[in-house]
């Protein structure tokens, strides 16, 4: 207490630097600042006190008070502390100063907020990131009075190929050839050397969180949160009812939280044995991508066993599970995890080995500790840069705080030390899942009745296979107010220009696929003409990273 004591009394103290009002409310800490403030904060936030910047949020909040807001989410991972610095701006022109000078990885939340909500923002140059640039310049998506099924007249406009005199362009794309997801990359290359990237993404954005604050209630938004990644819903899904049970200060049975911990464990094994086995495949490892995606089917077979479904479990509500894990599975589990332990130890140890393999691996795609912590890179791709950040342990959630766990870290900052962090968590996840099952507690797994008073606030971190989801939640009558979804994929790409720069081309696939991207998660609107055809956007100029 004393401890916490003291942190609290270094946030009040920033706060009275900046004339600022602050509020504890839990383990977040809401500081409220004139705009002209908020760089300044800002950068005491992430260079002083070691924040990490997670994201930003533009809200319209005219139909409330009149104003536009934008709130920037740090967290004090030393401290356990959420940090949520907003500041109101005018509700006819709202203009903001930007923070990407005293925080980097600011740049694609603050070009998200100009898009998506029309927040202009001073001090830096603007361009598009969401929205196709045949968008019409005065349509905001998010703000409260654009209709969810309105569809804008948009003229197409078509990309070209960057050509420079200096070097040649490959371009990777519209789809990754091993992640069969749309992306698309521009390598710039002279003879077989990478010397600069440009990225364009967001062809599949789907309007997730506008649907969520029209048409959805508080519970349907669980299974639309799920569908945001075909590989890590279930963590999304989660995060949303944790930062809803916060809001709303509902105290969900400990049974519950334990199956979370459990179900979301086994997300993280399903996702790591199927990226290492992509992996191997693309150094040309083809019997170690087999023989992964058969240990993998074990996961499968569990996950199935636990809540009836493959993939997209739908167990999740506010307020608990709909699913629960009885005494009699509990042994046909553990049976299962001794197997998968077993062999996934014996192939990994051959695999690692293999001379090709670990020539591939090994000092390419290197992202120095210095750029990973200045564009707030998330999850494996942090840690294997010597980032010892884990939302699991630095901000405790579901059951987490019942098990003990390592938290792997290597220094390398390349594919094979991004593949070691992978291989340990596989280790780790198996550990875990075992002491939650000696450990549940007995009791009810979801709440039968309560409220969500409209007006609160809850902010949730949760470590999935890629990194920090984050999902932001005002809520409002029925259904929540704004909900800010935030994947981990979002922050992992700008770091692929120091990647990939200076690496041999060969190994462009292979560093692009290192950090385990998820575009679907990240984009989340895809285009339908009226007649009901879908067409792909075309974009006249990329984004800078």
């Amino acid at each position: 207490m004393l401890r916490n004591t003291s942190i609290i009394d270094k946030y009040v103290k920033l706060a009275e630097s900046a004339n600022a009002s602050i509020m504890v409310d839990g383990d977040t800490i809401h500081i409220v600042a004139k705009p002209e403030y908020i760089p300044g904060l800002a950068g005491k936030l992430f260079n002083e006190f070691k924040c990490v910047h997670r994201t930003c949020v533009a809200t319209d909040e005219r139909p409330l008070n009149g104003f536009f807001s934008l709130t920037h989410l740090f967290t004090d991972d030393s401290n356990g502390f959420y940090v949520a610095l907003k500041t109101y701006l005018e509700g006819d022109k709202p203009r903001a100063p930007s923070i990407i000078e005293q925080v980097p990885a600011a740049d694609w939340c603050e070009m998200e907020a100009r898009d998506l909500v029309g927040i202009e923002f001073e001090g830096r140059s603007a361009y598009r990131l969401v929205l196709p640039p045949g968008w019409p310049s005065d349509v905001y998506p998010l703000r409260k009075d654009f209709q969810y099924d309105k569809r804008p007249s948009i003229l197409p406009v078509s990309e070209k190929i960057t050509i420079t005199e200096e070097s040649s362009t490959v371009p990777v794309g519209p789809y990754h050839p091993a992640l069969h997801e749309p992306e698309y990359f521009e390598l710039y290359v002279e003879g077989e050397k990478v010397v600069d990237v440009k990225y364009r993404g967001f062809h599949v954005h789907r309007g997730i969180e506008k649907l969520g604050e029209s048409r959805m209630t508080y519970q349907q938004v669980n299974f639309l949160a799920e569908r945001i990644c075909g590989i890590c819903g279930f963590e999304h899904s989660t995060c949303y009812a944790l930062a809803v049970e916060k809001a709303a200060k509902l105290d969900v049975p400990e049974r519950a939280q334990f199956i979370r911990s459990i179900i979301l464990e086994v997300e993280r094994l399903h996702s790591h044995l199927l990226w290492l086995g992509v992996a191997f495949h693309l150094v040309g490892y083809d019997a170690g991508f087999m023989h992964m995606w058969r240990i993998r089917e074990k996961v499968m077979y569990l996950s199935e066993y636990l809540t009836g479904s493959r993939k997209t479990y739908g167990i999740n509500l506010v307020g608990g599970v709909r699913k629960d894990i009885n005494e009699e599975k509990k042994p046909k589990i553990l049976e299962t995890l001794d197997t998968l332990e077993k062999e996934f130890k014996e192939l990994v140890g051959i695999a690692t080995s293999v001379p090709q393999v670990k020539r591939r691996l090994t000092g390419t795609g290197i992202l120095p500790r210095e750029d990973a912590v200045k564009l707030g890179v998330e999850g494996p791709v942090a840690r294997a840069s010597g980032v010892d950040r884990d939302a699991r342990r630095d901000l405790p959630y579901a059951a987490y705080k019942h098990v003990s766990f390592k938290v792997p870290v290597y220094t390398e900052g390349d594919n094979m030390a991004r593949t070691l962090v992978r291989v340990d968590e596989v280790f780790e996840s198996i550990s875990m899942i075992k002491q939650l099952l000696d450990q549940m507690p007995k009791g009810p797994i979801r709440l039968e009745e309560f409220d969500i008073p409209p007006g609160k606030i809850g902010v949730q971190v949760v470590e999935a296979p890629r990194g920090g989801d984050i999902h932001f939640v005002v809520t409002g009558e029925g259904k929540p107010y704004r909900w800010r979804v935030r994947a981990p994929t979002y922050n992992n790409i700008p770091a692929l220009r120091v990647m990939l720069r200076d690496q041999p081309l060969a190994d462009a696939p292979l560093t692009i696929a290192s950090i385990d991207p998820c575009f679907s998660c990240t984009d989340r609107v895809v285009v339908i003409r009226e007649d009901g055809s879908v067409y792909k956007l075309s974009l006249v100029e990329g984004v800078k990273l």
